[in-house]
């Protein structure tokens, strides 16, 4: 991948991990191990992937796996022996596409495919990421690209997840694959367009640093200076990564 320098070093810059509590940091860096010896492959998304593209910090308290779905069993497998429990116990959720365990406040949510169904995971998010260490133990993040696509689709009353989105884009959107990005997306590029289309309003300065076809391929309104950052009007309190 063209940009995967780039991602390297920011993934090696990304200091998320050790502002983790260790009892979290143990627990996971245990699951990844024991995954790691049956032979089962993963990746870390959600929003330590975040973390790592953006260089930002925000401890969701839970870890991301994404996994091939017919390595389902086996990673419950790997949980179960580990001690986590099954969510669904404490608080239904959605069996089709993600299995949550638990020990306490810590989540492990073990994922094969998109909540509404629209991809399943496949080797490009398992092997087309950055690999990050910690602590010895060598792991993939799912691709930036996969990351942002993820995103698009939490437009929810309770969550939303397009701020994620825009710090993403502000971090290294410049250094992002947006044709395997679109294509990728497929039908749902208006979705794609719409988060764009708010960014140029948000970062105008940033935004002209995007590929300048990709305005007009997906139909975004272009951003027409390169003016000042408008993230306060949308909260006051710091919540958009440099250099924006």
């Amino acid at each position: 991948m063209a940009h995967s320098a780039t991602l390297y070093k920011l993934v090696r810059a990304a200091s998320w991990t050790d502002r983790l509590p260790e009892e979290q940091k143990s627990l996971y860096r245990n699951v990844m191990r024991e995954a790691r010896l049956r032979g089962l492959r993963f990746a870390v998304g959600g929003g330590f992937a975040s973390n790592v593209y953006t260089a930002g910090w925000r401890n969701t308290k839970d870890l991301d796996l994404f996994i091939r779905r017919s390595d389902r069993d086996a990673m419950v497998r790997v949980l179960t022996g580990l001690g986590l429990r099954d969510y669904f116990d404490e608080k239904p959720y959605d069996r089709q596409w993600i299995y949550r365990g638990y020990d306490g406040e810590q989540i492990v949510d073990v994922i094969w495919q998109m909540a509404n169904q629209r991809a399943a995971v496949d080797e490009v998010w398992l092997e087309s990421g950055p690999v990050m260490e910690v602590n010895g133990e060598a792991f993939h993040v799912i691709p930036p690209e996969e990351t942002l696509w993820t995103k698009l689709y939490v437009l929810q009353r309770e969550r939303c997840d397009w701020p994620d989105a825009f710090n993403l884009i502000c971090a290294i959107g410049p250094e992002l694959d947006w044709p395997r990005l679109i294509d990728r997306v497929g039908p749902d590029t208006a979705l794609l367009a719409g988060v764009l289309s708010v960014f140029g309003w948000l970062c105008p300065k940033r935004a002209l640093d995007l590929p300048p076809w990709l305005w007009e391929r997906l139909g975004a309104r272009v951003p027409v200076d390169g003016g000042d950052c408008r993230a306060h009007l949308l909260d006051s309190r710091p919540w958009l990564v440099p250099p924006c």
